[in-house]
Formats: C-alpha cells, structure tokens, sequence
C-alpha cells in the first residue's frame, strides 16, 4: 500500500455557507469516486480557500459528509493579482494500490482551468 496525494479544486459562485458545502462535498466524493477510495484510504486533508471565502472552513463540508476520524486543516491561498477568485483547493493523502500515474486529480468546472494539465 502507498501513500499518494490527490489533487482538486473548484470554483464558488457566491461565498454562501450551503453553496460551500455543496461545492466542496461534491468535490471530495469525485476525488474519492475517481481514485476508488473510501474513507478509510484518507490519512489527512489540506483544504485552502482564496482570500475573498469567509462564510465558513471548507473542512466543515468535510465533517457533514461524515469524514470526522481524519486530521484536516484549512488555509488561506496567497493573495494573488489576478488569480481565480472564489477557489477551494484541497490536497488528500491516501493510502492506495493505485500507482502515481493513475491517480485522478480533480478539477471541477471552472477550475479545471488551473490546472489543464493534470485536470480530470
């Protein structure tokens, strides 16, 4: 078994607390659906959000999909001109089979622009 990292991201509409965790379950349950993981592969999440989300900590979204056994923490993105505002990113490690080539990092609508090159 090793442990990998999985990669995603997505982009808000609105800094609103139900759209944060609709957004950001989604984009847990693809990341563990795309790499065929459950919630005993997690060991740890990394939740960041730009400057501009206050209405909650993604990792809330977390806990209400019932990932409550796994350390998360929450940051903030640099404050960068002209970035993407309203993004979520999360970095998970895992414990998979899967090799690092066949990890699918996810990258959810329009977030999918950040990253083309390892988007799924």
């Amino acid at each position: 078994m090793a442990v990998r990292a999985v990669r995603g991201a997505v982009q808000l509409e609105r800094d609103e607390v139900e759209h944060m965790n609709e957004q950001v379950s989604e984009l847990l349950t693809a990341v563990l659906e795309r790499n065929r993981l459950t919630g005993e592969d997690l060991i740890s999440i990394w939740f960041t959000a730009t400057p501009d989300l206050h209405c909650d900590f993604p990792a809330a979204a977390a806990r209400k999909l019932g990932i409550v056994d796994v350390p998360l923490i929450c940051a903030q993105e640099l404050d960068i001109a002209g970035a993407m505002p309203r993004v979520v990113r999360v970095l998970a490690h895992v414990e998979t089979e899967l090799p690092r080539s066949e990890i699918a990092h996810v990258y959810l609508g329009t977030a999918a622009a950040l990253r083309k090159d390892i988007a799924q």
